[in-house]
């Protein structure tokens, strides 16, 4: 199959979306499937050949509105030339808008089918667009609800979103497919290694923390929260891998409880480095509401790493509360996180009972179980469509009044949404 994938975020950005869209494209083409990645430009690190070679980029604005996403700009002849050549069976969409926009036409002016990833709640994340207001978040949740339906099937990374977008609206075909994890590679990371690199003391009890460093992320709950901890704790550290605009929101919540020193941020960390931070970790911490799937839970998990997380979307799919470890209320203070912490440091066997819970949930992740699901459900959307593929084939005027249609619908969608906004 040859399975075009649209995203607008995508390595070497690091970051959910990013990660989900090149773990699957690994999966896929150890399959001998051919895929073909079109994403925006994006400065940092090279990949290596052969990683760049399945990738198109498009232009685009770098560090959009000071944060770390691209925004693409229109598209070159030379991405029209490649798909082409592709001849794409399937094009996945893993956003509503820019390069999703882009999915449609492209699958409408080709007669393929396109797929989309409702990967997160789109409307936690308009801080990152000029006059954000209710208004805007309530745009946000019905252009990716009126996108859904303009697409040939739509996969849902977790139970949580799939009832949440189905309450919204969305009636195309969804499937629960969560981003997978290599579970092995995770498993036999180099904790010792990581911590002589960053000179933290062996037998120093390590929370840790993995993810983009963002206002979404519920950083300065979980900043306070782990500096409570490690205030009343000797020989105790918070390890936080990852990079992003509240890096001085935690330092900050740190400086003010007095613990400033016991902070390591690490940066950001890909492959075996990542693997390595995990296991130099003794306990993960989360505190993240707006999760669409628990991914770096499973990881930390598949490290052998309890877990201590809000009970919120995304994170109770993975959370098996007082088995993996401790699951706690939404409105949790910051005081009773810190005591589930200081209940892990007190008694060691209940850290082992949770881990090996953890990596026993861990499995049920594993990339190649995703990917097989996903690959499914392109056979199951692909077969459902096939009638009126074949019809559109066979009728030329009828492929360019799709193209129509679809840009109608494009249109409309927007208004329609600004229109619900405004109602609303």
């Amino acid at each position: 199959m040859n399975i075009c994938m649209m995203t607008n975020t995508y390595l070497p950005h690091v970051g959910g979306v990013a990660r989900s869209v090149s773990t699957f494209a690994e999966e896929y083409r150890k399959r001998n499937h051919q895929v073909l990645v079109v994403a925006p430009e994006f400065q940092g690190r090279r990949l290596s050949k052969q990683a760049a070679a399945i990738v198109e980029r498009v232009a685009a604005i770098q560090n959009f509105n000071g944060s770390d996403f691209s925004v693409r700009l229109p598209l070159a002849a030379a991405l029209s030339a490649r798909l082409d050549a592709f001849k794409a069976d399937i094009i996945h969409a893993h956003h509503p808008f820019l390069l999703g926009d882009t999915a449609l036409r492209v699958g409408a002016a080709k007669n393929v089918p396109v797929i989309f990833t409702h990967h997160t709640r789109y409307e936690d994340y308009t801080h990152y667009v000029p006059f954000d207001s209710p208004a805007l978040k309530e745009i946000a949740i019905n252009l990716s609800t009126e996108f859904a339906n303009l697409c040939d099937g739509v996969i849902a990374p977790s139970e949580s979103i799939a009832r949440l977008i189905k309450k919204r609206g969305v009636t195309s075909p969804i499937r629960i497919v969560p981003t997978g994890i290599d579970v092995q590679a995770f498993a036999e990371g180099e904790g010792t290694r990581f911590r002589e690199k960053l000179a933290i003391p062996a037998r120093a009890f390590v929370i840790g923390h993995v993810g983009r460093l963002a206002p979404e992320k519920n950083l300065a709950y979980l900043a306070d929260a782990v500096a409570l901890f490690i205030k009343k704790t000797p020989n105790t550290r918070f390890l936080v891998v990852g990079g992003g605009p509240s890096e001085d929101a935690i330092k900050t919540v740190f400086e003010k409880h007095g613990v400033a020193r016991k902070l390591i941020l690490a940066g950001k960390h890909t492959g075996p480095a990542l693997a390595d931070a995990y296991n130099a970790m003794d306990v993960f911490a989360f505190a993240s509401l707006t999760e669409t799937q628990g991914m770096v839970l499973a990881e930390a998990m598949a490290a052998g790493r309890p877990v201590v997380a809000l009970n919120a979307p995304g994170v109770r799919e993975v959370m098996r509360h007082e088995k993996n470890g401790f699951m706690l209320p939404v409105r949790a203070s910051a005081k009773m996180f810190s005591a589930h912490l200081a209940l892990l440091h007190a008694e060691p066997a209940l850290r082992r009972s949770f881990s090996r819970e953890a990596r026993l949930t861990a499995e049920k992740f594993s990339r190649e179980h995703c990917a097989e699901q996903a690959l499914a459900f392109y056979e199951d959307v692909r077969k459902a469509t096939r009638r009126q593929r074949l019809i559109t084939q066979q009728n030329p005027w009828g492929t360019f009044l799709d193209r129509v249609e679809v840009e109608w619908k494009l249109i409309a969608e927007k208004v329609q949404a600004v229109t619900h906004a405004i109602v609303a």
